[in-house]
């Protein structure tokens, strides 16, 4: 029998919670056929001219739809690759070119039936606050992810798994702040498409989206923090496949309570799109700039300014969105840091901050942050910021020390971030 063209060297299983993708490493590119079998279940992957070399029993299969893989010869030189399946899938394939850390590869989603359906929109999170005011929603996307390793440093430090490290502390940080909600688009290590992220904002009826990455450059020299939001190029062709898409035309625009484009003529729909991306992209440089502000006092910062940029995940036209890049992973220095959990912390607190602040000083309607605000005008509370002090807040709210000390029962002037201080009206 003729040897075979190429082999199947390695197998990789990637669960995620609405698909699971299998990766086989080929020596080459190779052609496939996938199609699926009922009764019970099943997908065929067909692969030409190709041989296994590896073993697929020991895939772990946990967390997938897959029951048990099997394999075998067919028509004398190609393979046969048969999934058994749990439940019902859709199959979607295709190959990749090698990178940093993998060769040829031939890659295969198993979409959940249920993946991408309408489902109703999530209601807005209540605040504990008996003011019944909802909270602000943050969600914190970790770029890259599964197959998808993004930059790798010089000591093999994978910017996939720094800056999930990073998202879950930072999510972890805003849940812990009264008034604010965080989600996170991944939870573990595996790839979501890029407008799927986007997509994830929006069914969490998001105030504002915050994507994760370390950057790199072919030179270890550059080094720094830097913050993207949309480019005015990037929102005009988003603005344009907005209108020509006609399943967008139903989406809301402004989030929830917003304007629909449904029934709209282009003309009209097409101002009230650019309107509306005008106003999330100035909203995402104001934000960006609080951030940085708090980022140049923990690490170095690549530009002082808020870049823009035409990144597919910054391209929602009514979530204010925003990109951070922690550091370049491709300097040794900045590598070992993005490593450190305590820089990490560090880092987080420093975004954490940023929101913070822009958040408090324009925070969206029907929020517990726009509640307090509006009550710190007659009264009401103030939530304790790095470097405040308790003689700074009785200034600033025309009141002194010890009204502040007597309104809410404290036997000293000390105060610790995150405290929340009622303040007595003028």
């Amino acid at each position: 029998m003729a040897q075979a063209a190429t082999q199947v060297e390695g197998a990789r299983l990637w669960p995620a919670p609405d698909h699971t993708r299998l990766v086989l490493d080929t020596g080459a590119q190779v052609q496939h056929n996938i199609f699926t079998l009922s009764g019970p279940a099943r997908v065929v992957i067909d692969i030409s001219d190709a041989e296994l070399k590896t073993s697929l029993s020991d895939l772990d299969l946990s967390g997938s739809p897959i029951q048990r893989i099997r394999s075998a010869p067919r028509n004398g030189s190609d393979l046969r690759v048969v999934l058994d399946l749990k439940e019902s899938v859709r199959p979607r394939s295709f190959v990749l070119e090698p990178n940093q850390q993998y060769g040829h590869r031939l890659v295969l989603d198993l979409v959940g039936e249920s993946a991408g359906r309408s489902q109703t929109p999530p209601q807005p999170t209540l605040s504990d606050d008996p003011s019944g005011k909802r909270d602000i929603i943050v969600v914190v996307d970790a770029g890259h992810g599964g197959e998808d390793p993004g930059a790798i440093g010089p000591r093999g430090t994978r910017e996939k798994d720094v800056v999930l490290r990073l998202a879950r502390k930072l999510a972890e940080m805003i849940e812990a702040q009264p008034g604010y909600t965080a989600r996170l688009t991944r939870t573990g290590d595996y790839y979501i498409d890029l407008r799927s992220r986007t997509l994830l904002a929006r069914r969490h009826n998001a105030d504002l989206f915050v994507s994760v990455h370390a950057d790199a450059f072919r030179t270890p020299q550059p080094r720094g923090a830097s913050v993207f939001a949309l480019s005015q190029r990037g929102a005009t062709s988003e603005t344009a496949r907005w209108l020509a898409r006609s399943e967008n035309r139903s989406d809301l625009i402004g989030g929830s309570g917003g304007v629909s484009l449904d029934g709209k003529d282009d003309t009209l729909a097409g101002v009230l799109l650019d309107l509306s991306m005008t106003a999330s992209i100035n909203a995402s440089i104001g934000v960006g700039d609080y951030v940085l502000r708090e980022l140049d006092d923990v690490t170095r910062l690549h530009k002082q300014s808020v870049e823009q940029a035409a990144f597919v995940v910054l391209k929602s036209p009514d979530i204010p969105s925003i990109l951070v890049e922690a550091g370049f992973i491709s300097n040794p220095d900045e590598e070992r840091n993005l490593g450190s959990s305590s820089y990490r912390d560090r880092l987080a607190r420093a975004v954490l901050g940023g929101i913070r602040n822009y958040f408090e000083h324009t925070p969206p309607p029907g929020t517990l942050v726009a509640w307090e605000k509006r009550q710190g005008n007659e009264g009401g509370s103030y939530r304790i910021r790095r470097g405040d002090t308790l003689s700074a807040v009785a200034r600033d709210n025309q009141t002194t020390v010890g009204e502040l000390m007597r309104h809410n029962g404290l036997s000293n002037d000390r105060v610790v971030v995150g405290q929340t201080i009622r303040i007595p009206a003028s």
